[in-house]
């Protein structure tokens, strides 16, 4: 019981990641990775709704009729989302409007209604939690290197802080300049891109024969 609890934790962050094997949640992963600290956000947001909508309809999963299912597991992720976005409103404001719509569009995340469909209605409440935080995690972990990357070399920071000394720059006599290119959303779209071929290159298993 305890390696099935773990599986469901810790698969979704390497082996069945949703975003680069199951590539699932990328429009997002272009629009909110210029900076390090919306990405995180947007992870833990996504993590939290994944987590408990997967609670809650596995707990509902032998009271709720089929032909209704659907209506049922969008009133429950709307409801998240709103609350998270009340949450992030009122305690992280500037990262909310640094977010804009893309909080609401969690509720047309694939990962989120994927995740409900394919295992919370199938299995049982604390399996379906663990699911939920995983593929938050394993969707999160992806956002934060894809920020990690456009911030440092997009703006010379990261969290805001300068990491690259002014005195590198060629405005200050230095030989370094910021790739612009980093803060378009096609750059994050081509980190994704060697992200996969990085991860397929050590899982011989996802390869195509």
């Amino acid at each position: 019981m305890a390696s099935k609890s773990l599986k469901n934790l810790t698969a979704p962050l390497s082996g069945n990641n949703p975003v680069i094997v199951q590539i699932l949640g990328i429009c997002s992963a272009l629009a909110v990775t210029v900076q390090l600290k919306p990405a995180i956000v947007m992870g833990l947001s996504v993590m939290v709704v994944t987590a408990f909508s997967n609670l809650v309809m596995s707990l509902l999963r032998n009271g709720v009729p089929s032909r209704i299912r659907i209506i049922v597991q969008l009133v429950v992720i709307a409801t998240l989302v709103i609350l998270v976005d009340q949450v992030l409103k009122a305690f992280v404001y500037d990262v909310s409007k640094q977010l804009s719509v893309y909080v609401g569009l969690i509720i047309t995340n694939c990962i989120v209604m994927g995740r409900v469909e394919a295992f919370a209605l199938q299995n049982k409440p604390w399996d379906s939690f663990l699911d939920g935080i995983g593929n938050g995690l394993g969707y999160a972990s992806i956002l934060v290197i894809i920020a990690f990357f456009r911030e440092l070399f997009g703006s010379g920071t990261l969290f805001g802080f300068r990491v690259i000394p002014e005195s590198l720059y060629l405005a200050e006599g230095g030989f370094y300049s910021n790739c612009g290119l980093m803060l378009f959303p096609p750059m994050a779209l081509i980190i994704v891109g060697c992200i996969i071929w990085a991860h397929r290159s050590f899982n011989k298993d996802l390869q195509e024969k």
